[in-house]
């Protein structure tokens, strides 16, 4: 006997469990005194916990987010003035939305605030001033002006020209004129004043007169028989984007961020 009950202190000694350490069967282990729910929380409480901590900011996701405007469903309409260079943003329009017709629309200068207000387009390039009322602008580029004479005058000895040097010349402003030159010195010609700008290069190009244009309606209206030199001191013509103020839409966005240079993933700013 004595032997055994040194074998059984020798087990309790290297851990093993004496028979008064036994539990009885099915009881559970009581948790080490300081221990109990140390760390932990109910797995009821925890998850409740943890919907209500959710919950909060996924309505406030919800509700803050922005909302775009739902694309119109015909084609985009642009506007343009005689003149106007868009190619290189309707290239990017087609690489970025090649499901969406853009539609470019013509625009005499008269008209470019009227066909914006009466919906005709959606948005237009244009030539500053327009009247502001109801439209929205971005100025997207200056035009040096020139001056459009025969392709024998002597003014194209030079290489450019001052407003002095058009004194006792002829200079025809044509109905549709953009800049509204006002020339020292300069004679009035004897006839009607032409209907375009068009006609008034080709009353130049008969060797009477002379007309100032913006760069780009020189070389609209360019001929053999005409030539353009720039005009260091004469006004610059501003050409902008316009669209209606209560009237912009998914494409309008669209557009506008292609001429700010913004790229495809870039978010509006």
């Amino acid at each position: 006997m004595a032997g055994r009950a040194k074998q059984g202190k020798s087990r309790d000694a290297h851990g093993g469990r004496g028979a008064g350490s036994r539990s009885a069967p099915g009881a559970a282990k009581k948790p080490a005194p300081g221990t109990a729910g140390k760390g932990k929380k109910p797995a009821s409480a925890a998850a409740k916990k943890t919907s209500d901590a959710k919950a909060p900011a996924s309505t406030h996701r919800t509700k803050n987010a922005p909302v775009p405007p739902a694309p119109p469903a015909g084609p985009f309409r642009l506007g343009a003035i005689a003149g106007a260079t868009p190619g290189k943003w309707i290239d990017t329009w087609h690489e970025r939305m090649p499901g969406v017709e853009l539609r470019l629309i013509p625009l005499a200068g008269h008209e470019q605030a009227d066909a914006l207000i009466a919906d005709e387009v959606d948005a237009a390039l244009v030539r500053l001033p327009v009247d502001p009322d109801g439209l929205h602008t971005i100025v997207l580029y200056d035009e040096v002006p020139v001056v459009v004479c025969s392709a024998d005058s002597h003014l194209t000895a030079a290489d450019e020209l001052v407003l002095a040097d058009l004194a006792g010349e002829i200079v025809i402003t044509p109905r549709d004129d953009v800049l509204h030159t006002d020339v020292a010195g300069a004679l009035a010609p004897k006839f009607d004043a032409p209907e375009t700008t068009e006609d008034a290069v080709a009353t130049v190009a008969a060797g009477v007169g002379v007309v100032i244009v913006p760069m780009s309606l020189a070389r609209l209206h360019h001929r053999k028989d005409v030539a353009h030199r720039p005009l260091t001191d004469g006004p610059l013509s501003t050409v902008a984007l316009a669209w209606p103020s209560a009237r912009s839409n998914a494409h309008v966005e669209a557009f506008i961020g292609i001429v700010r240079g913004r790229t495809a993933n870039s978010s509006r700013a």
